[in-house]
């Protein structure tokens, strides 16, 4: 992931999840350095798939805020629109009904909106 692309998605997470301005610049290295570099560089997975993983998780933990950053990334790392719901539908079973509920609402509005 080049400089830039790093800088735009630290610049999304951010308005996602600010943070009080006498930590702003904290939170911001740490998005770059812990999140951006150390995990999504990891050579293990391809970003479609790590963008996959990570809508899987948030939608299990029914954190919506967070979940539709990391579903608008996943539509820019080469997610559809049916890997999105498919996944939401398939966390019903393993992470609780309810929070595939909230999953499913956050995709219809993003969807909606794009």
């Amino acid at each position: 992931m080049d400089e830039e692309t790093k800088r735009e998605i630290a610049k999304q997470i951010q308005e996602v999840l600010p943070a009080p301005e006498s930590i702003r610049e904290d939170w911001h290295s740490l998005i770059i350095d812990t999140v951006l570099d150390r995990v999504w560089n990891r050579p293990g997975l391809a970003q479609r798939d790590k963008s996959l993983v990570t809508i899987s998780a948030l939608t299990v933990l029914n954190m919506p805020h967070e979940l539709k950053l990391h579903m608008q990334r996943g539509l820019s790392n080469g997610l559809s629109q049916e890997e999105i719901t498919e996944a939401v539908l398939h966390c019903a079973i393993y992470g609780g009904f309810p929070a595939a509920v909230e999953g499913m609402r956050v995709a219809r509005e993003l969807f909606d909106d794009t």
